[in-house]
């Protein structure tokens, strides 16, 4: 029996292992606040998660100078690292992630985050859940482009030694997906997190599940059985 190729599940962080919707949107609000400024909608914020934080905020604050915005992104910075000590509460995993990882972790396939979030803030996320060891790739755009950009999941695959073809990668918004089509990777959208099925669909998902349970199966049959195969199980 011929030997799977060496395989990547490459995760988004913030809307696909955890819930941290509320820890942005309280930094986010803030940050605007020590500015003098009128915080976006919690809507408007979901919407940008995913981005690097500079993106972020260039996309929610068009109109303010980019003096002031730079002062936001730090203003961001500082508020999300107030929060340091309640980040399991105010960033929670969402159910089932440990096990997804055990069980893809058994079936030999690597683990690795590619995230819009800084490598600092990446860090303590995973210490605060205890999973600090457990992915052998980190990429941020501490290292690499962000989000839509094909960087973080070709250095990925330069540092593990994972063919795109080989690389599943598993997030919650549009820039995960269209990141992964224009790396040539595969792409698995995700329902819990912050976009909605129909266009992760409509940008180039592979396949969308709508439970974490259901990871593991679709990463597989996307890195071993190929598109279709992929399609076929979550159709």
């Amino acid at each position: 029996m011929a030997t799977p190729p060496l395989s990547l599940a490459l995760f988004d962080c913030d809307g696909t292992l955890v819930d941290s919707q509320y820890a942005i949107i309280a930094a986010i609000e803030a940050a605007w606040r020590s500015e003098g400024l009128s915080p976006p909608t919690a809507g408007q914020v979901r919407r940008v998660v995913g981005l690097a934080l500079e993106q972020s905020v260039a996309v929610l604050a068009a109109k303010v100078s980019p003096v002031k915005r730079a002062r936001l992104v730090q203003a961001y910075r500082e508020a999300f690292f107030a929060q340091r000590h309640t980040l399991a509460d105010t960033s929670p995993l969402f159910p089932g992630i440990v096990a997804a990882l055990d069980t893809l972790d058994r079936q030999g396939i690597l683990l690795g985050i590619a995230t819009g979030k800084s490598r600092r803030g990446l860090d303590a996320v995973l210490e605060q859940h205890g999973l600090t060891g457990r992915f052998v790739t980190l990429q941020t755009p501490d290292c690499a482009p962000g989000k839509p950009d094909p960087g973080m999941v070709l250095l990925a695959g330069a540092e593990t030694g994972v063919d795109p073809a080989n690389i599943a990668v598993i997030g919650d918004t549009v820039y995960d997906i269209r990141m992964a089509r224009a790396a040539a990777a595969g792409a698995i959208g995700v329902t819990w997190g912050y976009h909605e099925p129909e266009e992760l669909k409509a940008a180039g998902a592979d396949c969308v599940v709508a439970r974490v349970t259901e990871v593991p199966a679709a990463v597989t049959s996307l890195v071993y059985g190929g598109r279709d195969k992929a399609l076929a199980l979550t159709a």
